[in-house]
């Protein structure tokens, strides 16, 4: 990539990383959408059981496609668990508070406090990897976080466990983001590598939490298997789960992290103005609207100074390998 954001000569044609961009936005809104209906309105009982299940559906497709010969990494050695922790604990945590997150609030608050991911990734790229934030990009999360508060503040449905749930799920996240740039600059396991074996190692984990509290039973016990529609709805949020973390991969990697970024804050604006008319579930408050609206106003914001803010351009830009440059200003990742 080019020091103002622009393609590099011999980088991805515009219409395959049009495509890629469209890809994770699609995938992203589609999860969030998908987990919220099976969990919300059939009244899944286990968000665990169902991070289960997207662990396993990215074992067997990453598992295939290398046998496949599509993609490649590296196989099993000794090394291997050092080389991935502790992502695959980051990622346990990122998962299953992010589910638990959907499960209990609306989709309006949910999208809104995620945008502490962003001041949490700020922070955390500070605090572990040096890397300090315009001051200009500063001032817009600060600005972000006051708008959340604004809205959470007089939340009719305010749910403690749910805001507990969605912080700890934008601090898995933010730690999550700042480890697999770590992990990636090392090049020790690659991309696919990283996904798999994370994937990998969350899985007997997350069994063990789905025994010890009952999950499996429940499950087992759900009257809605009988339902083809819900049925088909567990398995697409199953495979959902590999196609956002892959579509992550193909959008940074054919474009760049600061394209990753936008994509994902224009889905949340989506969900936002979606959820206000065909949510079902969100209480109608003129403190909590204008809050919503600040944080989104405050995204826009953002996204302006990523295309204009030529140190923000230079620090977000990724190369054609999915690599980051040596100065990344912010990186987000958004469920």
């Amino acid at each position: 990539m080019t020091s103002g954001g622009g393609p590099a000569p011999g980088s991805p044609s515009v219409v395959l990383r049009l495509t890629t961009a469209l890809f994770y936005g699609f995938s992203s809104f589609m999860i969030v959408v998908v987990n919220k209906s099976v969990l919300t309105t059939y009244q899944f009982p286990s968000f665990q059981f169902l991070g289960l299940g997207q662990m396993v559906a990215t074992i067997v497709v990453m598992y295939s496609a290398k046998k496949l010969s599509i993609v490649k990494f590296p196989d099993w050695n000794r090394d291997i668990p050092r080389k991935a922790f502790p992502l695959p604990l980051i990622y346990i945590g990122n998962l299953i508070f992010g589910l638990g997150s959907t499960k209990r609030l609306n989709l309006p608050m949910f999208t809104v406090l995620r945008r502490f991911s962003i001041l949490f990734t700020m922070i955390l790229e500070y605090v572990v990897l040096g890397h300090l934030a315009s001051r200009r990009v500063q001032a817009i999360v600060v600005l972000m976080v006051i708008g959340a508060i604004i809205a959470a503040l007089n939340d009719l449905a305010f749910d403690l466990r749910g805001y507990v749930f969605i912080l700890l799920n934008d601090l898995f996240t933010a730690l999550n983001g700042v480890y697999v740039k770590k992990k990636l600059d090392s090049k020790e396991l690659g991309k696919y590598g990283l996904l798999f074996y994370n994937a990998l190692f969350m899985l007997f984990p997350t069994m063990a939490i789905c025994f010890s509290t009952g999950d499996f039973e429940k499950v087992l016990a759900f009257p809605g298997w009988s339902e083809p529609l819900f049925v088909l709805q567990f398995f697409m949020s199953c495979f959902m789960g590999f196609i956002l973390m892959y579509s992550t991969i193909l959008c940074t990697g054919h474009n760049s992290a600061l394209t990753t970024t936008i994509v994902g804050t224009i889905k949340n604006i989506l969900i936002t103005y979606l959820g206000m008319v065909f949510g079902g579930d969100y209480i109608f408050s003129w403190s909590n609207f204008v809050g919503l609206n600040i944080s989104v106003l405050c995204s826009l914001c953002y996204t302006y100074i990523s295309l204009t803010d030529p140190f923000t351009r230079r620090s977000a830009s990724f190369t054609s390998s999915g690599h980051s440059a040596d100065h990344p200003n912010l990186r987000v990742q958004i469920l």
